[in-house]
């Protein structure tokens, strides 16, 4: 006889009763690694609980989480104390949390935050290094996986917002051992290359392990000695890598990054059209005011008698000459009698005068005598007359 099948919900129901008689799992007592923990809004946590080899769901619920005393992160050691169940749906068993307390912090969370101290003080994170994002990429460099929804998504975003923008993917491992190198490789290809205007660094969410590649030292230094600008998107938005805080700038997620490098063309055109009639109304009102200043100008006396200026400047030209005449004349009157004044002075004074009264003047060797002294016997001289001279020898 043939065996009835049973549904998938019927064997995980008789599962989960396995685990509820057992006693052992009622009460576990375990230590482990957090990661990949979530704080729900809910107030609820989950997070994933695990050591070297294994690793196993869990979950909080608000009523225990309100009593905790510190907020648990990825990284940190734990003990929890809790029941093991199966949760039904999914056919997974988890534990269910009731306690926790810190049992210390995991080595990669300690080599991440001695990383961070040290590039801090290198100064790598310094906002004086971030590169502006250009305005307009013509090509979007990526770096991440060649397949999964991260690249899907950034050429999804990217050519919704500008449908002219080229991407250039360079596939990467984004995890396991030596993915770093290769990132930091293909940063330094594609500034060698020039193989973009912006980088955009990216991968989706995961474990402190999973996103331990963009933690490491080469990943840092290669984005931050990198010439082109660089945006890091890793893991979801509630995760910071070392190459979020070096990056020029930071994205919450590969979506958001592609939006961030590339604006909506749509949006660049209505800024452009508006700019557009505002120069345009700008350009109307500036005519129309150089209209109304023509028409002003046209009224004015300047443009209806342009000559009506020079005319006037013509009249006070000739006032001013005849002024001039007038002056000149008057002063010539004054100057003639002061000059008549003193020739009739000097005609006064005039030895001509003299002589015309029946004097002379007597000259030895071209000088005036004065006195009988200044002559001898025999010596010539001239007589000066009114009307002319005679040369006599005195006797």
């Amino acid at each position: 006889m043939e065996a009835t099948p049973i549904t998938v919900t019927e064997l995980n129901r008789y599962v989960k009763d396995k685990v509820a008689e057992d006693e052992f799992l009622q009460n576990v007592y375990i230590k482990g690694e957090i990661s990949n923990f979530k704080n729900h809004y809910t107030g609820h946590m989950y997070f994933t609980l695990k050591d070297e080899n294994s690793l196993i769901k869990c979950i909080m619920f608000k009523t225990y989480a309100a009593r905790m005393k510190f907020m648990p992160k990825d990284g940190m050691k734990v003990v929890i104390f809790g029941t093991v169940s199966v949760f039904e749906r999914d056919g997974v068993y988890q534990i269910y949390a009731k306690a926790m307390k810190e049992d210390g912090i995991g080595d990669l969370y300690t080599a991440y935050n001695e990383l961070k101290e040290k590039l801090e003080k290198e100064g790598l994170f310094d906002v004086k290094y971030k590169k502006q994002i250009p305005f307009m990429p013509k090509t979007i460099g990526v770096l991440t996986s060649k397949t999964g929804s991260v690249i899907r998504d950034i050429i999804n975003v990217s050519t919704r917002r500008n449908p002219n923008v080229y991407i250039r993917l360079l596939p990467v491992p984004v995890q396991g051992e030596g993915a770093g190198e290769k990132i930091a490789d293909a940063i330094k290809l594609m500034n060698e290359k020039k193989l973009a205007d912006v980088i955009i660094v990216a991968r989706g969410g995961g474990s402190l392990e999973d996103l331990w590649p963009f933690n490491e030292e080469v990943v840092a230094r290669a984005i931050f000695d990198s010439k082109l600008p660089i945006i890091s998107a890793v893991g979801h938005e509630t995760d910071f890598t070392i190459a979020d805080f070096v990056a020029d700038l930071r994205a919450p997620t590969p979506s958001a990054a592609a939006e961030l490098a590339v604006p909506e063309i749509s949006k660049v055109q209505e800024t452009l059209n508006n700019y557009q009639n505002r120069y345009r109304l700008a350009l109307k009102k500036k005519i129309e005011y150089m209209k109304l200043r023509y028409e002003k100008c046209m009224q004015s006396r300047a443009y209806k008698e342009p000559t009506q200026s020079i005319n006037e400047k013509y009249i006070s030209i000739d006032n001013y000459v005849k002024s001039m005449i007038n002056s000149m004349s008057k002063k010539s009157i004054l100057v003639k009698k002061d000059f008549t004044r003193v020739i009739t002075r000097l005609d006064a004074l005039s030895p001509l005068k003299t002589l015309a009264r029946g004097y002379s003047i007597a000259t030895k060797n071209g000088k005036n005598i004065k006195t009988i002294k200044e002559v001898n016997t025999g010596d010539k001289i001239k007589v000066r007359l009114s009307d002319g001279e005679v040369n006599a020898e005195v006797i």
